[in-house]
């Protein structure tokens, strides 16, 4: 009998610290975000996730890469504090011959399926979705990134009312002859920015990329950017360049109280 006593007591004890445990878990989920990656293009994408973790150390509850096919959806949580986090999908892919950047036909980053946390910041072009939550202000920004080229459309869409960035249109197929990356047929599956294509040759000292002499917003200007007008024309609220925030349609706010739950969208 006594011992029986003891263990239910135990087993009291135990279910204590366990509703314990869940209220902990409970209260730090409810200070997290839902983000949902959807793909809804007609071929397989393979999402990628990486934060810079100079800027902070919050991770989503994801791994940082996995496939996605047509149709897909995928739903995790991200803390309240997430800074400087890119979302964006790879194309044609195949990691058991080739494990690293080149693995993808776009959009590729050092480590394979799963992006190195260091280093896997994926290479150009790669349309790409940034965020950094509850930001200067306490507001969440994010926007749709063509900083880094284009690959394929994305939307960034919320559940409380706050602004859409998107790139809807498919930017390859007219894209600038310089800019182009192609398959082995010839097929345009990318377009690099001016600063990717390193079109101008310096870039220490580029208008394209914002460097050197060219580092300020005042010396920086959209006009002085190659092909912004492509870019921009196309995807007007998409982010084009590095101070692409005076077009006014390319930094997008919300304020972080609302506790947005994000989707990133691939051919919305």
């Amino acid at each position: 009998m006594h011992s029986h006593s003891s263990f239910s007591s135990n087993g009291f004890q135990l279910a204590m610290i366990t509703n314990c445990f869940l209220s902990l878990i409970l209260a730090t989920a409810a200070a997290a975000r839902t983000f949902t990656v959807k793909n809804s293009c007609s071929y397989t994408v393979w999402p990628a996730i990486f934060t810079d973790l100079n800027v902070g150390s919050a991770i989503p509850n994801q791994p940082t890469g996995w496939e996605a096919p047509p149709g897909s959806s995928v739903s995790f949580s991200v803390p309240d504090n997430w800074q400087s986090g890119r979302i964006w999908g790879r194309t044609k892919c195949n990691f058991s011959a080739n494990p690293g950047p080149n693995s993808c036909a776009t959009g590729g980053c050092n480590g394979g399926l799963l992006c190195d946390p260091h280093t896997g910041t994926g290479v150009p072009p790669a349309t790409v979705a940034e965020f950094t939550l509850s930001g200067s202000g306490n507001q969440d920004n994010y926007d749709v990134s063509l900083v880094d080229g284009f690959n394929i459309p994305v939307e960034i869409t919320n559940n409380v009312g706050c602004g859409v960035p998107s790139c809807r249109a498919d930017l390859n197929p007219n894209c600038p002859a310089q800019l182009r990356r192609t398959d082995a047929g010839g097929k345009v599956i990318g377009c690099l920015s001016a600063c990717a294509a390193n079109l101008d040759g310096n870039p220490a000292d580029s208008p394209n990329c914002c460097t050197g002499s060219h580092n300020l917003a005042a010396t920086c200007p959209a006009s002085g950017v190659a092909e912004y007008a492509y870019f921009k024309g196309g995807c007007r609220d998409s982010y084009v360049y590095a101070y692409d925030e005076g077009s006014g349609t390319a930094l997008w706010f919300c304020d972080a109280n609302k506790k947005a739950n994000f989707v990133v969208t691939f051919c919305p």
